[in-house]
């Protein structure tokens, strides 16, 4: 039968409306063109651009190396995919429905019947149009056809048939961190009749050298990869990237020798089409927008067992693309939207055994290339080891320990500040606000007086709970009982006191009128260099402070039980409210050494540089100069900020400013609430650390990359010095990218020791090159 073949000639967008030209062909000769069009629709074009944003947001395993992916959890994002998905098909179904199309449409029907085989061909440059669902478009689901892009303009292909008796696949796997392309790499060595070279994670010597020197059937590359503006990159290896315009000559001469298909089961993968289009690739198949792990790996199974065993090019890709449909799209909405054809206008129909051609002469087994020999790995991994065990070995020393608190707090300054906590409401007694008192009633920061009109006027717009965050070791004074009245009385309010320790720091006792079980005690763990990144729960109390919770955990389980929340402790080291678990910190957790674990203690996750919450003072509060909204069923806060209190301790934050800025007790008290009721209530994140073995494996793979970097790259060139920086520079950076995306989820991993053992085996391999020599 001979082949016919559809071209639809788009010139436009959605928004300024599409001119189109239908052309049919038999064989090479053009039996028919007409013109006819689609008419602007910004519907389509809001929904294309709504719907591709709730697939990414699904954040499936994709094959993309950006990290850019965020759900905010306010609806399922599965469905909401779907949803639009559904918008969008019946959008653009009914745009196409338009009369000035209806003529290009009619010729089509009246000219092909119901399951015929044909090829349809798209050519078009405009990226909007190629991300259309045009499979979904009724006349193509009701013939054997698919649809392919090409770009407008083309030139002739010329190219060699080298005469194989095997189909010749040179394989890329680049870098895959975080997926499985191992899987790939079985279905391609499952193939019957192939040359199979494979380069795993190259440099892009080698990969040019593979296609200068030698002839290949087809090219297949499986990893990272993704568009940026309108060019496509490949992740090659953890170091290097590449544009296919830094592939030019060796693609061009790769087409010559003969290549004629090319997989790229990658995300995001228009960018690459179009740049290998410009490069005259007879076929490829890329992946429109970004693929899961688990799809990218069925597609190809389901295409190469329909292509191997006989099935037309066009038609494999076809019944992949609905094997997709049937197997995934419940979990991955679009799964068989993803895989699209773009080919040479030129470029005919393909099958398995085309490929093949008689052979003129005999050929030599396909030789698999490999980075480095066995002996070669033994070495690295004995190497990478010793520098594991030395920088493990550093660390339970505690050399490492100020270091890794250091790295800690600039990640933390870098995150980006969260919004303030809208449950808490901070009242500040500032320094104007102690010299507006009465001086011969002033106890402290607040006289009796100034303290009864605060809390009198608090109540009235019913708060949940009063956090008072200022020490009073003493009795209400004789005149003001209806004071102490409101301090026995008022279940809502909780008041500090303060454990302190037998040496500089005092116990200061709670106010005799509060009752015991609305009594905290305030104190709060502080490093060896004065910063406090740690939060206590409980522990045990003394005479004077005679109080088993802290102030933050007993305001914030006051305020959670009003939400129906409890409190229990299911084992000896985890607190639990509600289905959250609060883990004690061990004494050697993350970069600490030998802590000082006492009490119940967890790491601070701060929520900003700033205050946590909304602020007033306590004059605009005495003055009603505040909103009633503010106050009512929320948590207040009261604590000084004056100077002359001298209330403040330092944070990671402190260092960010010049001179250093201690941050008032009040906020840091407000960050520990905000972190429990956040952690409760928004499911956001405790800090965590890994545990001791995935640290020694975390650092383990860092100390293999530094020696895979300075022994089998750098020493077998020249500038060793000049490169071992720049290398060496780029993989810290690396590193501490890692870092700061682990913090943003929570995740205080081991950046100090990792760098360390990242960049041993450079700084041994250059200043002491007698070790190299004898190796």
């Amino acid at each position: 039968m001979r082949e016919q073949q559809v071209v639809l000639k788009l010139d436009g967008n959605l928004n300024t409306g599409v001119q189109v030209t239908l052309e049919i062909w038999l064989e090479n000769q053009r039996q028919l063109e007409i013109r006819g069009g689609l008419p602007p629709n910004f519907k389509v074009a809001a929904c294309l651009q709504n719907h591709w944003q709730n697939y990414r947001s699904i954040g499936a395993p994709y094959r993309i190396k950006t990290e850019a992916i965020i759900y905010d959890g306010k609806i399922n994002p599965v469905q909401a995919c779907k949803h639009s998905a559904q918008e969008l098909s019946d959008g653009f179904l009914a745009w196409l429905d338009a009369s000035e199309f209806k003529r290009i449409d009619r010729q089509l029907r009246d000219r092909f019947s119901l399951n015929q085989t044909v090829r349809v061909l798209i050519r078009t440059s405009e990226p909007q149009l190629q991300k259309l669902p045009w499979h979904l478009w009724d006349w193509v689901e009701s013939r054997q056809a698919e649809v392919a892009f090409s770009t407008p303009e083309y030139q002739n292909i010329s190219t060699q048939s080298p005469a194989n008796s095997r189909v010749t696949i040179l394989a890329i796997l680049g870098h895959s961190e975080g997926i499985d392309i191992e899987q790939d790499r079985r279905l391609l060595e499952s193939l019957p009749n192939v040359n199979l070279v494979f380069l795993v994670e190259p440099t892009r010597r080698e990969i040019n050298a593979q296609l200068w020197e030698k002839s290949w059937d087809i090219l297949f590359f499986a990893g990272h990869s993704e568009t940026q503006g309108e060019e496509g990159k490949i992740y090659i290896n953890p170091l290097e990237s590449l544009t296919i315009g830094e592939l030019k000559y060796g693609l061009k001469q790769a087409v010559q020798l003969g290549l004629k298909l090319a997989i790229f089961n990658s995300c995001d993968g228009l960018g690459l089409a179009k740049k290998l289009s410009d490069l005259h690739i007879p076929r490829m198949i890329v992946m429109r927008e970004m693929v899961p792990d688990e799809v990218a790996q069925s597609f190809l199974k389901y295409f190469l067992a329909s292509f191997s065993t006989g099935k037309s090019f066009t038609f494999a890709v076809r019944k992949a693309r609905e094997r997709l449909h049937d197997d995934f799209e419940g979990n991955f909405p679009c799964a068989s939207w993803l895989p699209v054809i773009f080919q040479h206008p030129l470029a005919g129909s393909l099958t398995w055994e085309q490929l093949r051609k008689p052979p003129h002469k005999s050929h030599s087994k396909p030789q698999q290339i490999s980075l480095f020999r066995w002996k070669d790995w033994k070495k690295i991994l004995l190497v990478s080891v010793v520098i594991t065990s030395l920088v493990l070995g550093m660390r339970s020393l505690g050399i490492l320990q100020i270091w890794e608190l250091k790295t800690l707090d600039a990640l933390i300054r870098l995150k980006p500040d969260e919004p303030p906590d809208p449950r808490l409401l901070i009242v500040t007694v500032t320094e104007e606000d102690i010299q507006a008192q009465n001086p011969n009633e002033l106890r402290g920061s607040l006289s009796d007086t100034a303290l009864k009109q605060l809390l009198e006027k608090l109540n009235q717009y019913q708060p949940r709970v009063i956090g008072l965050n200022i020490y009073r070791p003493f009795p209400v004074q004789q005149n003001q009982q209806d004071l102490a009245k409101l301090l026995k009385q008022d279940k809502k309010l909780i008041v500090v006191c303060e454990v302190g320790d037998a040496k500089d720091n005092p116990s200061i006792p709670p106010p005799d009128e509060v009752p015991l079980q609305q009594i905290a005690f305030s104190d709060v763990p502080i490093d060896p260099d004065g910063i406090v990144r740690r939060q206590l729960l409980g522990m045990s109390p003394n005479s004077e402070c005679n109080a088993e919770k802290s102030f933050s955990f007993q305001v914030a389980y006051h305020y959670l039980r009003g939400e129906g929340i409890q409190f229990k402790r299911t084992l000896p080291n985890t607190f639990q409210m509600g289905s959250t678990q609060f883990k004690k910190l061990e004494p050697t957790a993350g970069g600490y050494h030998q802590l000082d674990a006492r009490g119940y203690q967890i790491m601070l996750n701060y929520r900003s540089s700033q205050a946590p919450a909304q602020t007033v003072t306590l004059s605009e509060i005495l003055s009603d100069r505040f909103d009633p909204r503010w106050i009512q069923d929320r948590i207040i806060l009261i604590g000084t900020t004056a100077q002359s209190i001298n209330d403040g301790l330092l944070t990671p934050y402190s260092a960010g400013y010049s001179p250093i800025k201690s941050i008032p007790g009040v906020f840091i008290q407000a960050q520990m609430i905000s972190q429990i009721l956040s952690a409760v209530q928004d499911d956001r994140s405790l800090l965590w650390v890994l545990p001791k073995w995935g640290e020694a494996l975390f650092i383990l793979g860092f100390a293999v990359i530094g020696e895979l970097l300075f022994i089998f790259c750098l020493t077998r060139r020249k500038h060793t010095i000049l490169l071992s920086f720049i290398l060496g520079s780029a993989s810290l950076f690396c590193l501490g990218g890692i870092g700061y995306f682990s913090l943003t989820q929570g995740g205080w991993i081991p950046i100090v020791p990792s760098g360390l053992a990242l960049i041993l085996p450079g700084v041994i391999k250059v200043t002491v090159p007698k070790i190299i020599e004898s190796k």
